[in-house]
């Protein structure tokens, strides 16, 4: 397979067009570089919001110029056709895929079964282009704010080339770049107040640098976790929400990667962005584990009953709230307290009786807590054979009581995969029970149909 591979990149760059070189003018986007720079250092000129946005403009093109013909699933001949002839082509991976990477003087094109999938930009026209352009676009905005329709526009042109640049950066694995490009593009979004984005961009961006530095260490990575929490926290002054509240759990994690700075202190931050999440979004798991590590593995945080009395503070001012009670049931299973993770999710489905997950979730911590029992049953060897069946059968009448809750579930959503598997498991461990062989044969069959 190689060996075609090869010998297909070698009759294609053969057959490739005359022309020897990417399509970018470069003597012409350095002169409209240096006159932009000319003019706004002109006494009058400099003075003009409109020359500070030329120059904007002309460094946003200086920018764009080495990309501005590449784009995920463009076909290959329009490579040719928009870029040129490539100085080369060699066989590579892309996202573990067999790709062949057309060299350009700019780009490296990645291209993966005749579509191009991605690329590489080696140099730029000129160094810092972008941060020159957001630089210009304020100025110009600190100039004349009744500009701002036109610095807008400007600024919009500027932040999705950085984003696309961050989505290519990212796919090739350059995650700390990516998460620069990220932070540029809200930079740029951000200089207009009145068209300034939600922070999106801002969340990519720490995102990817707490990524980075979970790659790293010692020094290094303290600094890069530095970094992560400078963006988040600026995407939470900015009013960013992801709905979910993962933003409170990676800059926890930015905390928590700072703790050897000093131990106290950052702990402290790492505790407090949980708590702060989890008050916002009661269902969120991730959250939830994270406290729940924290507690388990740092001596001094607290104690994992604080998370109790934090959600019934909450339910005791607003008692109908499903969210906090679907968080209730979460953190009281991570105790290992069945019976009030039980009553939590039944109280989800008194609150929405019709909700497929509270239903299933009532079921499942059910068997959670038969499954407990079971463990602890098989653990006591002192059992008589007589001892070990009553007991056993008193566990499986708990099993029984999660077939209705699943039953629910599976009538709510017929297709879920996890509540038929469930309920096949069930009935077969319960099938001397009167009417449970009926209930086995029959989600034994859409068990096997699902298979």
């Amino acid at each position: 397979m190689k060996k075609v591979l090869f010998l297909a990149v070698a009759m294609l760059m053969f057959a490739l067009p005359a022309a020897n070189a990417q399509k970018v003018n470069t003597s012409s986007e350095v002169a409209k570089l240096e006159k932009a720079d000319a003019a706004v250092l002109d006494a009058k000129k400099g003075l003009k919001a409109a020359t500070w946005i030329a120059r904007g403009n002309a460094y946003t093109n200086a920018f764009i110029a080495p990309t501005k013909e590449l784009g995920r699933g463009v076909p290959e001949q329009m490579l040719m056709m928009n870029v040129g002839r490539p100085e080369g082509a060699i066989q590579a991976e892309f996202m573990g895929a067999p790709a062949i990477v057309y060299q350009y003087e700019y780009v490296d094109v990645y291209v993966v079964n005749g579509m191009i999938e991605g690329w590489n930009q080696k140099k730029a026209i000129k160094d810092n282009v972008a941060e020159i352009a957001i630089e210009s676009f304020a100025k110009a905005y600190e100039l004349d704010p009744k500009q701002a329709s036109k610095i807008s526009a400007g600024c919009a042109n500027l932040a999705n080339a950085l984003v696309q640049q961050g989505e290519a950066l990212n796919n090739l694995g350059k995650v700390s770049e990516a998460s620069r490009a990220f932070e540029l593009a809200y930079n740029a979004q951000c200089i207009v107040p009145e068209f300034e984005e939600d922070g999106g961009n801002l969340f990519n961006a720490g995102l990817l640098m707490t990524m980075h530095a979970s790659t790293l260490q010692g020094e290094e990575a303290i600094a890069a976790f530095k970094k992560g929490e400078e963006i988040f926290t600026r995407a939470l002054e900015a009013g960013y929400d992801d709905g979910a509240g993962n933003i409170y759990y990676f800059l926890f994690h930015c905390y928590y990667g700072q703790k050897d700075v000093n131990r106290d202190e950052y702990l402290a931050k790492a505790k407090e962005t949980l708590l702060t999440g989890i008050k916002l979004y009661p269902k969120n798991n991730t959250i939830l584990d994270g406290l729940m590590q924290l507690y388990t593995a740092e001596e001094g945080v607290g104690d994992p009953a604080e998370l109790t009395a934090m959600i019934e503070t909450s339910l005791a001012d607003d008692p109908t709230n499903y969210d906090l009670w679907f968080g209730r049931g979460r953190v009281y299973n991570a105790l290992k307290n069945y019976d009030e993770c039980i009553k939590s999710f039944e109280k989800c489905v008194e609150l929405r009786p019709d909700e497929f997950e509270s239903n299933f979730y009532t079921g499942y911590f059910i068997i959670e807590k038969a499954n407990a029992q079971v463990e602890a049953l098989n653990s006591n060897a002192g059992l008589t054979y007589d001892e070990y069946e009553a007991e056993n059968a008193k566990i499986n009448l708990i099993y029984a009581e999660a077939i209705p809750w699943l039953e629910k579930a599976h009538t709510i959503n017929p297709t879920d995969g996890a509540t038929i598997e469930y309920l096949n498991s069930l009935c077969f461990r319960l099938r001397d029970m009167d009417g449970m062989m009926d209930k086995y044969n029959k989600y034994h069959e859409l068990y096997m149909q699902m298979r």
